[in-house]
């Protein structure tokens, strides 16, 4: 049976308890006041009474427990808006409003809102610096789209017409990305000081534009993918950009094929 198939999906009162059971494993918190005592909260059940209501004792509020999330408001069932979530978390590429629109069977409107409360909470909020003693961050570059009033070809490059994306990788962890205003060392290099801890191992290819950091942190080191070297060993470190040159294939395809 499919993810997608279980009960929590397609059935309102399952989907109220599975978040339940998510959010509350130890039973029904307040929101309100934070009373976790089970004996001091009441389910409010019956026709008269919204589904998931609870009512605590202690500062006499009710609640669902939809407060507090990405949830709280919503104006379509629970059991859509968690097929929305396994969704969007689930396909690497991305899901668009207009697929969700209509997978969902709600209008576009809905979807396009619904998917931005799903990325905000999505996100943490913090831009703590990657990597760490011993952490290894890949660094590259890639061109994308056309800059508006561009025509195809410009004098300065086959590129020069794109977007530049500079993308920092912490292998085995997040990515970053940034649109900048080109490869000089100007564009690039206060980004990576600002996003890499200094004790950091930094691997990027061969570029002019990344010779100056391996002055700023612990390790710099090359591929020169101009002679198709793609991976060097030395002992037991492994030289090399490819989770980046990874991640910039699905995110491309994600932006051309969905977005």
């Amino acid at each position: 049976m499919s993810i997608l198939s279980k009960k929590h999906f397609h059935d309102e009162a399952a989907a109220f308890a599975y978040l339940e059971a998510t959010l509350w494993p130890e039973g029904p918190t307040c929101p309100h006041c934070g009373n976790a005592d089970a004996g001091r909260i009441t389910r409010l059940e019956g026709k008269a009474h919204r589904r998931g209501v609870h009512k605590c004792n202690e500062c006499r509020q009710q609640f669902t427990v939809k407060v507090g999330t990405v949830f709280e408001h919503g104006r379509i069932p629970l059991h859509k808006m968690l097929q929305a979530v396994y969704l969007m978390s689930a396909s690497k590429k991305g899901v668009s409003s207009h697929q969700l629109h209509r997978i969902l069977e709600v209008t576009y409107k809905t979807a396009w809102f619904l998917t931005h409360r799903i990325r905000e909470a999505m996100r943490d909020g913090t831009l703590a610096p990657m990597g760490g003693a011993g952490g290894i961050v890949e660094i590259d570059e890639t061109y994308i789209g056309r800059l508006e009033g561009q025509p195809k070809r410009k004098r300065g490059g086959a590129q020069a017409h794109k977007n530049t994306v500079l993308t920092l990788v912490t292998r085995g962890g997040a990515a970053r990305s940034f649109h900048v205003d080109g490869t000089r060392l100007a564009d690039v290099l206060p980004v990576i000081r600002a996003n890499i801890r200094r004790e950091s191992e930094v691997m990027s290819d061969e570029a002019s534009w990344y010779r100056w950091v391996g002055k700023e942190f612990a390790s710099h080191d090359t591929v020169n993918h101009a002679r198709e070297e793609y991976v060097r060993r030395e002992g037991e470190r492994v030289i090399h950009t490819n989770t980046v040159e990874g991640y910039y294939s699905i995110f491309k395809r994600g932006m051309k094929g969905v977005y």
